[in-house]
């Protein structure tokens, strides 16, 4: 078998897995409706409320003292104010842009990724929870 034959057969494969994935994800939202809506809504909103909050929760990581210092070698808790605030975002978004990191916007898309990711997990837990004691004749 040549590598073109080999390459072939994987992309096939991979191909195949998805629209599996896709069906079966289209299975579940017909079968759950309800369900679905509720957890796009409880991800949406946490995504929605990290984005706003995005400061004051990087403000309050970074006062824990858990982000280290800025690049000019400031203790980020020491910081008061609007400047723990962006020293804050910077250092999640990887340092500031002058020290090659992300700086404050990937701070902030840190934080809403997370807010995101967070609320997505809960709602898909307490919905398979609920799903569980439905079937158990709970209510």
């Amino acid at each position: 078998m040549n590598f073109l034959t080999s390459f072939y057969n994987f992309i096939d494969d991979a191909a195949d897995t998805v629209s599996a994935v896709a069906r079966a994800t289209v299975d579940t939202v017909k079968e759950h409706p309800g369900k679905i809506a509720l957890v796009c809504v409880a991800t949406f909103a946490t995504g929605g409320a990290a984005a706003a909050f995005a400061g004051p929760i990087a403000a309050t990581i970074g006062g824990t003292g858990l982000l280290g210092a800025t690049a000019s070698g400031t203790s980020i808790s020491t910081l008061a104010g609007a400047a723990l605030t962006k020293a804050s975002l910077a250092a999640i978004g990887g340092g500031s842009l002058a020290a090659g990191g992300g700086g404050m916007a990937a701070g902030v898309t840190a934080v809403t990724v997370a807010g995101t990711t967070v609320g997505a997990t809960a709602s898909t837990g307490a919905a398979v929870v609920a799903a569980k004691m439905k079937r158990k004749g709970g209510n």
